[in-house]
């Protein structure tokens, strides 16, 4: 597989790849495959959205060849259905939520304190239904004995991005995010966190699957994924890698 990943590999063997991309990894994706790119001929293109949008796209057949997912339900799901290529499926990183608001001080002490206080108008997360981060934010809240005295103050948003936006453009004062947006180096709002526990909530594991069994660009990707420099990429965007 080396040889796939070296400089100077044949323009015959050169591919384009279309890959599904979890909403929360959109950066790091973007990051990685300029890297990628960099090393061989491969063309990648990134079609990003929740990991619940993306699946129901991939089951009504769209072109996808790749999909790094924000769970591990979905790619397990497709494997199982036969529509996705056997014994590809493995995890690429694990994502962790915190408690973010864009205003400096709102976040004055554990966020327990503060979503327990109640002193905030609205709590953006992304939809349990379709965002594994929607639903760790649930987890957390029901957790914390709270789902039920916040439901009224909820804002949701499709995906963990849109949640996020609502964060940071003031329609909430706090939102129940993934890591990885609030580290950005794209926030120009740093305002302050808190580190949801993990114990609150479920591991968010996000796996990869091919789906396209010749497509040699997606199969070399999610190799690349898998290699040293693709993990320490992967950890420097807020995840654990293994």
């Amino acid at each position: 597989m080396l040889l796939l990943l070296t400089p100077g590999i044949g323009a015959a063997q050169a591919e384009t790849a279309t890959i599904a991309v979890a909403t929360n990894f959109a950066e790091a994706a973007e990051d990685l495959i300029a890297r990628f790119e960099a090393l061989n001929d491969h063309r990648i293109t990134l079609v990003t959205g929740s990991t619940g949008k993306l699946f129901a796209q991939i089951i009504e057949g769209a072109p996808f060849d790749a999909f790094l997912a924000a769970d591990q339900a979905r790619p397990a799901r497709l494997e199982a259905e036969g529509r996705a290529v056997v014994e590809t499926r493995f995890t690429y990183a694990e994502g962790r939520l915190v408690l973010w608001s864009a205003t400096p001080g709102v976040i004055t002490s554990d966020g327990a304190t503060v979503l327990r206080a109640g002193d905030f108008a609205h709590l953006a997360i992304a939809n349990p239904d379709l965002a594994p981060y929607g639903l760790a934010a649930k987890q957390a809240l029901q957790g914390l004995g709270l789902w039920e005295a916040l439901r009224p103050k909820l804002v949701m948003g499709q995906n963990i991005g849109q949640a996020f936006s609502m964060v940071a453009t003031g329609n909430a004062e706090l939102g129940l995010v993934a890591k990885s947006y609030a580290i950005s180096t794209r926030n120009r709002q740093s305002g302050g966190l808190w580190d949801v526990p993990e114990a609150l909530y479920d591991p968010i594991r996000q796996d990869a699957v091919l789906l396209t069994e010749t497509n040699v660009a997606a199969r070399d990707f999610l190799a690349y994924l898998k290699a040293p420099e693709a993990r320490a990429v992967i950890a420097g965007y807020g995840y654990h890698v293994e």
